[in-house]
């Protein structure tokens, strides 16, 4: 596929007529990022259709757009607008099988990864949440994928990113009259794991309960077994600015092991022994560190499960039943309409 984006980037060179100078590496680099951003693009739109051929028959499916906290890195801060709030979009999903007039909870999920995005991967899980009685905001906090580059670069992994999705949850409950407000819910896996998580270290008051599967939970460590292109991307000047070595303060101050002591929301959180992502050691340090804390919560360390990071959001038997138990943990706490027997 690169080489193919490779001959792309020549023959627009060639087509728009770029000097052919020393620095040709520099431009070639240019315009593959420009090609890497219109696919992204591309891709986000088509998978927005998508949403609605899935899950259209039982929800209505709406993307939103709010404001969260002004970009914490921006080129020139006494620029005009330099100090806006930054604009956050959002999906919704409401359940049709309930009448209009009906309080149902809201679920604030979180999608995964350093750049990623809340596609259609997740629409079996969506839908079975909308089955039980849910009302869904899915927010893209700064960094996610499918919105250009200069979304892509207000990446801020453990901090801003948290604030993004706090403020879907307080849009969702001042503006959509279906949402209970005193019955929300927060989950999501991996790096939406650990947003999941320092929402509600830093805001218990806003969750009656939290899920966090195989969430990323110690950046310190995680930068040591993960690649030097890994780190680099937190390094980045628009990112935190620094590696660990350099700051390793900040690493810990965005990191839920160091935040544990926190924890005051009914908590559950998964990981699983062959996980090629999130390694199970990160997350036991976090289970370790809120049993020191004398914390109340509930875990489960799976055994090399097939599926490694995505275990329980695959297809499989042992999927279907962990999601049931993640499902059978939160309903006491928000008790959905139609709450799994």
């Amino acid at each position: 596929m690169r080489a193919l984006n490779f001959i792309f980037v020549l023959s627009l060179i060639s087509s728009i007529g770029v000097a052919q100078t020393p620095d040709l590496s520099a431009q070639i680099k240019a315009l593959e990022d420009r090609l890497q951003f219109l696919e992204q693009g591309l891709s986000k739109q088509v998978d927005d259709l998508m949403w609605h051929q899935k899950l259209g028959d039982i929800a209505t499916i709406d993307k939103v757009r709010y404001t969260s906290k002004p970009p914490h890195v921006v080129s020139n801060p006494t620029g005009q607008g330099a100090k806006n709030p930054l604009v956050i979009q959002a999906y919704t999903f409401i359940p049709k099988k309930f009448p209009s007039t009906t309080k149902l909870p809201l679920m604030v999920l979180i999608h995964g990864g350093v750049h990623g995005d809340f596609n259609t991967f997740n629409a079996h899980i969506v839908a079975e949440l909308i089955d039980q009685g849910y009302i869904v905001i899915a927010p893209e906090y700064r960094g996610s994928t499918g919105y250009g580059a200069g979304f892509y670069r207000q990446i801020d992994y453990g901090d801003y990113e948290n604030d993004d999705v706090l403020a879907g949850k307080q849009w969702a409950v001042e503006n959509l009259p279906q949402v209970d407000p005193a019955r929300v819910g927060i989950m999501g896996w991996s790096h939406g794991g650990m947003i999941t998580l320092m929402n509600i270290f830093e805001h218990p008051e806003e969750y009656k309960v939290a899920y966090a599967g195989v969430p990323v939970s110690d950046l310190i460590a995680r930068m040591g077994y993960k690649t030097q292109r890994y780190r680099d991307e937190f390094a980045a000047p628009y990112h935190i600015g620094k590696d660990a070595n350099d700051n390793v303060a900040e690493y810990r101050r965005r990191s839920p092991v160091w935040n544990a002591q926190k924890l005051k929301t009914p908590l559950l959180i998964h990981t699983n022994t062959n996980d090629e992502d999130v390694n199970s050691l990160e997350v036991e340090a976090l289970i370790n560190a809120l049993k020191a804390h004398g914390k109340k919560f509930d875990y489960k360390i799976y055994q090399d499960a097939p599926g490694g990071h995505i275990f329980n959001r695959i297809d499989t038997k042992l999927a279907k039943e962990s999601r049931i138990e993640i499902y059978k943990f939160l309903a006491p706490h928000l008790n959905p309409p139609n709450a799994p027997k």
